[in-house]
């Protein structure tokens, strides 16, 4: 079998092929970040106590503004990641050397292409988890800002998809909101578990020579390094399950609110309208106006929990230290999180078109929704529950008159229909929002003064 010359030695084009994968595509994802984590090292190098100097003040320059160069190619689709490079970083490396000569074989010392994709993948997912923030908190505010519209709007409250008891539009729409809010709380666990710099493990052992590990971290925004060198190699494929767990649980959400609305827009409910443009037709039946972006909303969300699935498969019986199975993890990985948030992006579209139909609404009310409200009535004037119980389940018919804006407005406590406080939950999206946005400022600021230029400015193509 004939061999081809790489970076890392001779390797037949089958085997280059085989193990190399999908990296030579996925890994345009991160070329930015690999970039960045660059600077960052190089910057450290310069800085190690060593006489003389392993790379100096002047060279670390020199290699900043050709990752600056790599980085506006790679945002104009000029960077090239071939097969014999295998990755993004030995491509990165290469490039480097043409370029720089001695200088840019002097790169890699000190580091792993472990602890370099391990740093690519959590830079890339720290921006992707601030964003997923940010447009989780965007679609809960739609959801708040179309139910305080609506918030009295009466709608037929269900369990066990049967008709159930007097509920509303806003009601509704504010536990999907809320649903988010919780989402938001995993969210942000995930975003400190990843925030946490690997760079400096090598290939999971350390290397003996002064690096400043701290100084790294601090140099990328990091909250903190990875202590132990050996758990910064374990921590790859558990940070991204953890990271696709999490996303799965805002998929959860979306699901259950794509559910309701393809369930709720059936002309046997008639109780909303899609907006246009978010339905498809037939390609044979002229009549269809299909909720097809609801449907992959569903599918989608088993997507992300079983790629979270799969990753906690690939590591379940990793042995301590590198193994090539978490390659795999990575296009599972960035799948997920592109998925989800494109997710919420169309989602967060959709809400504000959504067209309540009152007629509907109202006229699914019939007699049995009143039931439990009316025993209450009985239990507040004194008789006991379980005869209040018996005595409406008897006379069920009677309730024919009951009125569901009234039902709406007796139920004033904390969180019920006439207690909703769309401010407080409104001002909890905003939050969430607000935070991400200041520590994505915080984050490009730490990238602008490595990179000494404004970031993300600084790498526009020219």
């Amino acid at each position: 079998m004939s061999t081809e010359k790489t970076t890392v030695g001779r390797i037949a084009p089958e085997v280059l092929a085989y193990t190399a994968g999908k990296d030579v595509e996925l890994d345009r994802r991160l070329i930015e970040a690999d970039c960045i984590g660059t600077a960052a090292h190089v910057q450290m190098l310069s800085e190690m106590p060593l006489d003389p100097a392993l790379i100096s003040a002047a060279e670390c320059r020199k290699v900043i503004a050709q990752l600056l160069l790599a980085m506006r190619d790679a945002r104009r689709g000029a960077f090239e990641i071939t097969l014999a490079d295998q990755d993004v970083h030995l491509a990165l490396e290469r490039r480097l050397t043409e370029r720089l000569g001695e200088l840019g074989k002097k790169v890699h010392t000190g580091r792993s292409r472990n602890d370099q994709v391990a740093l690519d993948l959590r830079l890339f997912a720290r921006e992707e988890l601030l964003n997923m923030i940010g447009e989780a908190a965007d679609l809960s505010e739609a959801l708040f800002r179309f139910g305080r519209k609506h918030a009295r709007l009466p709608m037929v409250g269900r369990t066990h998809m049967q008709k159930a008891m007097p509920s509303s539009v806003g009601l509704w729409a504010a536990a999907h909101g809320e649903s988010l809010l919780d989402d938001l709380i995993v969210l942000w666990a995930a975003y400190e578990v990843n925030d946490q710099c690997p760079l400096g493990s090598a290939a999971g052992y350390g290397v003996p020579l002064p690096t400043d590990r701290q100084r790294v971290s601090d140099l990328l925004g990091f909250r903190q390094p990875v202590h132990g060198v050996l758990y910064a190699g374990n921590a790859r494929g558990k940070v991204e399950a953890i990271l696709l767990q999490a996303a799965s649980q805002v998929m959860l959400t979306l699901s259950r609110l794509a559910q309701d609305l393809v369930l709720f827009t059936m002309p046997e409910f008639d109780y909303f309208q899609l907006p246009d443009g978010f339905c498809t037709g037939s390609s044979i039946m002229p009549q269809k106006n299909n909720p097809d972006v609801l449907e992959l909303v569903r599918a989608r969300a088993a997507r992300v929990a079983s790629q979270a699935d799969m990753v906690m498969g690939m590591i379940r019986s990793s042995a301590s230290g590198y193994n090539r199975d978490i390659q795999e993890a990575k296009e599972p990985f960035l799948d997920g999180l592109a998925v989800t948030r494109a997710t919420l992006q169309i989602l967060t579209a959709l809400v504000p078109g959504l067209v309540p139909r009152p007629d509907a609404l109202r006229a699914a009310f019939t007699p049995e929704v009143f039931a439990t409200d009316r025993a209450l009535e009985l239990v507040a004037k004194g008789t006991p529950f379980r005869d209040a119980y018996d005595e409406v389940k008897a006379n069920v018919a009677a309730l024919v008159n009951a009125d569901p804006d009234k039902a709406l407005a007796l139920k004033q406590h904390l969180g019920a229909t006439a207690g909703l406080d769309f401010s407080l939950l409104v001002g909890r999206a905003r939050k969430s929002r607000r935070e991400a946005a200041a520590k994505r400022r915080a984050i490009h600021r730490a990238f602008g003064k490595l990179l000494g230029a404004p970031y993300p400015a600084c790498v526009a193509p020219e």
